[in-house]
């Protein structure tokens, strides 16, 4: 990976610090994306020391936020750096209905909506350094529930774990969708399951039970940096360099819930995902901005 630019979401802790600092150790440039600035530089400064190698750099951006995706994309397109790799990896999971500050749902507009916006924003980057891999991190949770696009906000019904799977499925479609539309562009695009993962996702919600639950089952999950193996695997694989549209489990292609495979569903949350971000992408790759 040496020469190489890779960019991880939500790399301050768990799963995204471990796939950042063995991208950091294999010899890439890593960039990590993260809210919070003093988590992010002391994460750096961590992985650094860990690895030997050179510190990652760091974007402070909240992902719940579009006109912060807006602004940390057009910055690093700005500064002329290539890009090989995006890892798509912040998410959320919520107990209780919240709403970002575009007024989304956060779990979608996190774990779906900023997956979306943030690789269209750098996509012109990422063809321009191609060959050039998109890794979105999903899970087997999408097989919880179908999605459902005339409530995608989910404002008539709300359940923590069946959003959270949505979301999840929303990744899929996204994933397939992009990859088709990116075919032969030097730019592939595949998923991953990670497993159940020993992280903090979920452990921002209130209740003591829902704390208690969530300590006790990290006892039985693995540990990130076995977790991330596959992500690592989909982001520097050389047998991967020309596969796109695959969904990764334990390092290898898994067929993912037939419904992933609805093409007729995923065109439409492409559609609806581009009228809610503002920006879209047409057949032939051309990224473009797209009234709200």
């Amino acid at each position: 990976m040496q020469g190489k630019v890779c960019l991880v979401t939500g790399a301050t802790s768990g799963l995204g610090r471990a796939t950042a600092a063995a991208l950091a150790a294999r010899g890439a440039e890593v960039v990590l994306l993260g809210r919070n600035e003093s988590r992010c530089r002391a994460v750096s400064a961590a992985i650094a020391t860990e690895t030997g190698a050179v510190a990652p750099s760091i974007l402070v951006c909240d992902l719940a936020s579009l006109a912060d995706i807006a602004r940390v994309a057009d910055a690093y397109t700005a500064s002329g750096r290539r890009l090989d790799v995006l890892v798509n990896n912040a998410g959320v999971v919520n107990r209780q209905r919240r709403e970002t500050v575009d007024g989304f749902e956060e779990t979608f507009a996190v774990n779906h909506l900023g997956y979306f916006a943030l690789a269209l924003r750098l996509l012109p980057v990422l063809r321009a350094s191609a060959p050039a891999r998109i890794v979105n991190v999903a899970s087997h949770a999408h097989r919880f529930a179908p999605l459902d696009l005339d409530d995608l906000q989910h404002e008539r019904q709300y359940a923590a774990m069946r959003v959270y799977g949505r979301s999840k499925l929303a990744n899929l479609y996204f994933t397939f969708e992009l990859a088709r539309r990116l075919e032969g562009s030097g730019v592939t695009v595949n998923a991953v399951h990670p497993g159940a993962v020993a992280t903090g996702l979920g452990m921002n919600n209130e209740g003591a039970l829902v704390r208690v639950v969530g300590m006790i089952s990290r006892l039985f999950f693995r540990a990130p940096e076995d977790a991330a193996a596959t992500s690592i695997h989909a982001a520097t694989a050389p047998e991967l360099a020309a596969q796109t549209g695959l969904y990764l489990a334990n390092s290898k292609p898994c067929e993912p819930h037939r419904r992933a495979r609805d093409r007729t569903v995923a065109t439409r949350l492409w559609e609806v995902s581009e009228r809610l971000v503002g920006i879209g992408m047409d057949d032939d790759g051309v990224v473009r901005v797209v009234s709200r």
